[in-house]
């Protein structure tokens, strides 16, 4: 079980990595060659660690040290639980924890594309999606609705900063996803899961997009689904890297669903 060490100083280094370092310092300052993830609530935690996730230390609100006690049995005697009064962990953090807990966990090691895509049938690729919150939201959305990995593009923002891992309730470790190579996107990256057997389809609002009813998107088994930002959508080289553009058919004028409901809804029509 964590050894619970009582702090009376915020002050105190050993806190740093719960408030004061940037996600980019926690991706290359802390754990050389691995970095750090920052888990939020005891749900969170647990799901990274039934994934296999490192925890590398805790933090824990004194009032909910009995309630965490089952979470801290998980973790070995030479990780310790950072315990502080309540008020002191809002001063820390800069919020107040409503569940009482914090984890540090190694970060997971990369893994490819070729190796997250191997055996899947369903795909979710997003292309520079920046809003961590939506990013967390399509991990959800994926891991409930049947997609086997996701494909960042090189630009998209990282699913496990704090925020997309709590938006996610943890489903970033449930489901593979691999970052693509700056200079494999997106024609390489896309054409190589055509030439494995995926049919690969743009959500774009496009003249020509069939509606994500039309029952020939179900044809091929293997499906691979792209999703751009709110903003500007799908890069036009994207577009053309893909088989065919989709829509999600609206009503009342509507043009299109944010990418955190988009998604959600196409996972359920053709990856189910």
């Amino acid at each position: 079980m964590a050894r619970v060490v009582r702090l009376d100083s915020l002050d105190d280094a050993r806190l740093d990595v719960y408030a004061r370092l940037t996600e980019h310092q926690l991706r290359n300052r802390l754990e050389p060659g691995s970095g750090v993830v920052i888990a939020e609530s005891r749900m969170v935690v647990e799901v990274a660690l039934d994934c296999g996730a490192q925890p590398l230390s805790f933090l824990v609100d004194e009032r909910d040290l009995e309630a965490s006690a089952g979470v801290l049995a998980r973790a070995g005697d030479d990780v310790d639980a950072y315990a502080l009064p309540h008020e002191e962990v809002a001063r820390l953090t800069g919020f107040r924890m409503t569940r009482g807990l914090l984890c540090a966990l190694r970060r997971p090691p990369e893994r490819s594309v070729a190796e997250v895509v191997d055996g899947a049938c369903h795909v979710a690729v997003i292309e520079d999606l920046v809003d961590v919150a939506n990013v967390g939201a399509l991990f959800r959305s994926a891991a409930a609705l049947g997609a086997d990995a996701v494909v960042l593009s090189p630009r998209c923002a990282d699913p496990l900063c704090r925020r997309a891992l709590r938006t996610s309730m943890g489903t970033v470790f449930r489901v593979p996803w691999a970052r693509a190579d700056a200079g494999e996107w997106p024609e390489a990256t896309l054409g190589g899961l055509r030439d494995q057997g995926f049919a690969v389809y743009a959500l774009a609002l496009e003249d020509d997009a069939a509606s994500l009813d039309d029952p020939s998107l179900l044809t091929s088994e293997r499906r691979a689904l792209v999703f751009g930002t709110e903003g500007t959508g799908l890069a036009r080289r994207t577009l053309e890297a893909c088989d065919r553009s989709v829509v999600i058919p609206m009503a009342r004028g509507v043009d299109s669903l944010n990418v955190a409901a988009s998604s959600a809804v196409a996972f359920w029509q053709l990856f189910r």
